[in-house]
């Protein structure tokens, strides 16, 4: 990996960036939702179990239950225990009961041999042909004691934590509210999928891109539509949209051309920019504005850029204001081929595949608006800012897409 030195932009570094956006966030309240509407909600109070779990001694498979002191004896078979039956016979001496997985071990017995290992004789008796035979008992609270904290507050609900949640009497979740999201694209140029584009137009992508990373995340919005590059009808829209949402989240307009019209207009509007470029590649041009617990994202016009954009900074945002923290997923693997760039001033995100071999390789890609290189892609490499070239077999980070 060879470092060079160059001339460094002053545009604040995404990580710097993330710390900036994120403190902005304010979580928006509380609510009570129903448990099965509480998936992808943030935990507003920590899960407490009410009971022990397993609630009692319970046999971890079909089988016999009797003392382990009587293993190697002709044991008389008393009752047939199965899940859920209430009352449960004591053993005595020499006594075994048939079990089914899940059903509770009865006083006398402190173990289960397999069906498989029991021999049935002429007369009755069951023999255990297996004189190895483990215990097969699971015991009372192994799994999780009375009291136990089992989802912590702040945790994004996921389906594995929902069976917790029941077993452990919620019926209905204390999470945090979520926020209203409208989404605006921005461009002359631009017409909707469903149109067939004139010579000087292109459809929009960004918008179902938009969409679809909000969808994955279980957040609602609302799209706006297509604003044209003109000011005062820019303008009337975020005011119009901001009425009814926290957050509402853009792209276009970002840049410095004569028709990028959103830094501007925030301006006018009185928001706060803290952010208004940061040192990523693709993506440099982001807006990010608050004021009075209204947020904007102004995303990049180009579809891979305000991919990334969104994974980088909107996220992290997003978790934040419902209380939570993200934590993407990122490590480690060798690259399959060599890598080099012209600038290095940027830290880059590169359309990437896992290989079966487990090694990274990069997709061609030629920049912001290459949407097929990001289609094929199961990862974006990182290449932090300073390196222009990565030789074959490096250990580079990735994160899965």
């Amino acid at each position: 990996m060879t470092r060079i030195n160059e001339p460094f932009k002053k545009m604040i570094g995404f990580q710097e960036a993330i710390k900036q956006i994120v403190v902005c966030a304010q979580p928006l309240g509380t609510e009570w939702v129903q448990l099965n509407e509480a998936l992808s909600r943030v935990l507003a109070e920590d899960v407490v179990y009410d009971i022990n779990m397993p609630p009692f001694n319970k046999s971890a498979m079909d089988g016999y239950a009797c003392a382990k002191a009587d293993l190697y004896e002709e044991l008389t078979l008393v009752d047939t225990i199965y899940a859920g039956k209430n009352e449960v016979p004591s053993l005595k001496q020499k006594q075994c009961v048939k079990i089914m997985t899940g059903a509770p071990i009865p006083l006398g017995a402190d173990m289960v041999f397999m069906q498989e290992d029991a021999l049935i004789k002429s007369d009755g008796k069951v023999v255990c042909q297996n004189k190895d035979s483990k215990e097969n008992v699971c015991y009372l609270g192994e799994d999780i004691k009375k009291g136990d904290v089992v989802v912590a507050q702040n945790t994004k609900l996921q389906a594995r934590h929902l069976p917790l949640l029941a077993g452990a009497g919620y019926d209905q979740v204390k999470v945090f509210i979520q926020p209203k999201i409208n989404i605006i694209t921005t461009g002359t140029e631009l017409v909707e999928p469903k149109e067939t584009p004139q010579s000087h137009q292109i459809r929009n992508s960004n918008a179902s891109q938009i969409i679809a990373q909000l969808n994955e995340l279980g957040i609602p919005h609302n799209y706006q539509g297509i604003i044209e590059d003109d000011e005062d009808s820019l303008k009337t829209m975020i005011k119009e949209s901001l009425l009814q949402s926290n957050v509402l989240v853009m792209s276009g307009g970002v840049s410095v051309g004569e028709f990028d019209l959103v830094p501007d207009i925030l301006n006018d509007l009185g928001f706060t920019i803290p952010i208004d470029k940061t040192a990523i590649q693709p993506g440099k041009p982001m807006v990010f504005a608050h004021c009075n617990g209204k947020y904007i994202f102004g995303l990049s016009g180009n579809p891979v850029a305000s991919f990334i954009q969104f994974e980088l900074y909107v996220k992290p945002f997003l978790f934040a204001l419902q209380g939570s923290v993200y934590k993407p997923l990122r490590f480690q693997l060798p690259i399959s081929t060599s890598f080099k760039r012209k600038k290095s001033v940027r830290h880059m995100f590169v359309p990437a595949q896992i290989l079966d071999s487990n090694e990274i390789k990069p997709l061609k890609f030629n920049g912001s608006a290459n949407i097929g290189a990001l289609a094929y892609a199961d990862c974006l490499m990182e290449v932090p800012i300073g390196v222009d070239r990565i030789e074959e077999n490096t250990m580079v980070y990735i994160r899965p897409l």
